[in-house]
C-alpha cells in the first residue's frame, strides 16, 4: 500500500471517530434550565444528586450499552468507563440510595422523552439535536 492510501485511510477513519465523539447533554426546548457544568451534569448522572438546577427532580435518560456515545459521555463527563458507572449504580440500587437513569433504546426515544418532560436530562449525538430540545453541555 502506497503513503497516499495510508494517509487517505487514516483520514477517513479518524473522520468517523470525531463523527461519533460529538455529545450534546439535552433538556427540554422550554426547560427553564440553562448551561450546566460538566460536574453539575455528572453528580446528576452518577446518582450523587436527583436534581436539577432550580431545584427541580431530575428523570434522567441513558442510550442503551450498545451506543457508542454512552461510553463517551461517561468517560468525558464523569471520568469513568460506562462499566464503572453501571457497576456504581448496582451499589446504590442495591443500597436503596437512588434510582438509575431510565435507559431508553435510541437517540430519538432519548430525545423524546427529554422533550416531552420538563425535568428530564439526557444526552444524544449532537448530530441529532433539533428544535424539540436544547444543548446545556456539548461534549467533544
Amino acid at each position: 500500500m502506497n503513503f497516499s492510501r495510508i494517509l487517505l485511510l487514516a483520514l477517513l477513519l479518524g473522520a468517523g471517530t470525531a463523527a461519533q465523539a460529538q455529545v450534546a447533554v439535552v433538556v427540554g426546548a422550554k426547560s427553564p434550565i440553562g448551561n450546566m457544568t460538566a460536574d453539575q451534569v455528572s453528580t446528576i448522572f452518577l446518582g450523587k444528586s436527583n436534581l436539577l438546577p432550580g431545584g427541580g427532580a431530575a428523570a434522567a435518560a441513558d442510550l442503551p450499552e450498545s451506543a457508542a456515545a454512552r461510553e463517551h459521555f461517561y468517560s468525558k463527563v464523569t471520568g469513568k468507563s460506562a462499566a464503572q458507572v453501571k457497576a456504581a449504580w448496582s451499589r446504590l440500587v442495591f443500597s436503596g440510595k437512588a434510582t438509575p437513569p431510565k435507559e431508553l433504546a435510541s437517540a430519538a426515544e432519548v430525545k423524546s422523552f427529554v422533550a416531552g418532560n420538563p425535568d428530564a436530562i439526557g444526552y444524544i449525538d449532537k448530530s441529532a439535536v433539533d428544535g424539540s430540545v436544547k444543548v446545556v453541555l456539548s461534549v467533544d
